[in-house]
């Protein structure tokens, strides 16, 4: 006696697709404790096409991807192909069906496209660099350089805010244009410090009212010692006024992120 198959809805719970996170060279193999998105972390695996491939993960679709662990897994990969090998990487959260889909129709009609956007990365990685200002120190700087500012700053010490209220709206004002000014000229600053490094600068929008100076460097991953001493040098020559921190090697997001995969 037979029964019928039925399907479940927690057999379609458990439909998978394939994830891509960014496209390398055939020659990549994944390193064997790469783990990708998913709980638990997935295998990575490589589907190839010609002279270029797709680094990739199975994922199980009963959950929508986004968790914080899933963004640190994509980045993590990425970057650690990028301290190794060239790496085009992916917009986070890229699914398709099968690994068929990948290689047809994403890395077959963009071959060549990808391949010469590859041989462009060779030998490089991505490097950010930010750097905070010290609250008081830059704020000292603004009232020792700004007349209006010194003025207002007097005018409002030991007065009830209610009073004061319009002087101190206009000196935020001009501090926020003063410190808008200082991050223009310190980030040229930065830029000229690593010209000798030829590498390829893209500015990013700072991510607070105190940031000094946010750049993406695409950089020779054999100058990195270099790098490394430029900043150090601007440390010193900025020390107790500015704060600088550098990320990476990573993969080149400012520079060449591939976009939707196809659905």
């Amino acid at each position: 006696m037979s029964t019928a198959s039925t399907t479940t809805e927690s057999d379609r719970d458990q439909r998978t697709g394939v994830y891509v996170y960014g496209i390398v060279t055939a020659d990549v193999e994944p390193e064997p404790h790469a783990q990708g998105v998913g709980d638990p972390p997935a295998e990575i695996a490589v589907v190839r096409h010609g002279d270029i491939a797709a680094l990739v993960s199975e994922v199980t679709l009963d959950r929508p991807l986004g968790m914080p662990d899933d963004l640190t897994a994509h980045a993590r990969l990425l970057d650690g192909t990028a301290a190794v090998a060239p790496v085009l990487p992916l917009q986070f959260g890229g699914v398709v069906t099968d690994t068929e889909a990948v290689e047809k129709e994403l890395l077959a009609p963009n071959h060549d496209q990808f391949r010469s956007a590859l041989d462009d990365l060779e030998g490089r990685a991505q490097y950010v660099i930010r750097g905070r200002y010290t609250e008081n120190t830059v704020l000292q700087e603004i009232l020792d350089e700004n007349a209006d500012a010194a003025r207002l700053r007097a005018e409002i010490r030991d007065k009830p805010e209610d009073a004061t209220r319009n002087a101190r709206i206009e000196l935020g004002e001009i501090i926020n244009r003063e410190i808008e000014a200082k991050r223009a000229a310190d980030t040229r600053r930065v830029a000229a410090a690593l010209r000798d490094l030829d590498p390829t600068v893209r500015e990013r929008q700072p991510t607070h009212e105190e940031e000094a100076v946010h750049l993406a460097v695409l950089l020779d991953l054999s100058r990195e010692d270099d790098l490394l001493q430029a900043l150090t040098e601007l440390g010193e020559e900025w020390d107790g006024r500015v704060r600088l921190n550098l990320l990476g090697p990573m993969a080149p997001y400012d520079f060449v992120t591939v976009g939707e995969t196809p659905g």
